[in-house]
């Protein structure tokens, strides 16, 4: 049996609308948080989101990358080791295009070493937390970042 709706239709330039109404104070942090594995990406990002702090997900470096072009993010959560480009190379492109975004990746891999080598020889300074990493540090290290940000980014003016 085929049920009956019962709405009456209403042209789009007949309606009202309304910007929806913005928080007041400062707006939250962006976090780029990027991961080859899904599930430990989504769940990072419901961390940072009921903590207040909005997150953007990606799962490659490539898609990170498009991503940051479009919404800049105020921090990258990345891991090191992702196919593709890995974390560290993510993070020195980014730093070429937002030189103001923090960075912190994250690894489980005692191989990255050799990457964190190569990317101080090239200049850039990151820190690198190892996995499993607790919520509560994650936490923790992401506020500690954006509180920096927000400092160095103050005193520029100044």
């Amino acid at each position: 049996m085929v049920k009956k709706m019962n709405f009456q239709t209403v042209p789009l330039a007949d309606l009202s609308l309304k910007a929806r109404p913005q928080p007041a104070g400062p707006p939250k942090p962006i976090v780029l948080v990027v991961d080859d594995e899904a599930v430990i990406a989504d769940t990072r990002a419901k961390i940072l989101e009921l903590n207040g702090i909005s997150a953007m997900v990606a799962y490659n470096g490539k898609s990170a990358l498009e991503i940051a072009k479009t919404v800049p993010p105020d921090l990258l959560l990345a891991d090191v080791a992702m196919p593709g480009m890995n974390g560290i190379d993510l993070a020195m492109a980014i730093r070429q295009i937002i030189p103001n975004c923090g960075i912190l990746l994250f690894s489980g891999q005692a191989s990255t070493v050799d990457l964190l080598e190569g990317a101080r020889a090239a200049g850039q300074e990151v820190i690198i937390l190892t996995k499993p990493l607790h919520p509560t540090e994650l936490l923790a290290r992401v506020s500690d970042s954006l509180e920096s940000r927000a400092r160095r980014k103050e005193s520029a003016r100044i």
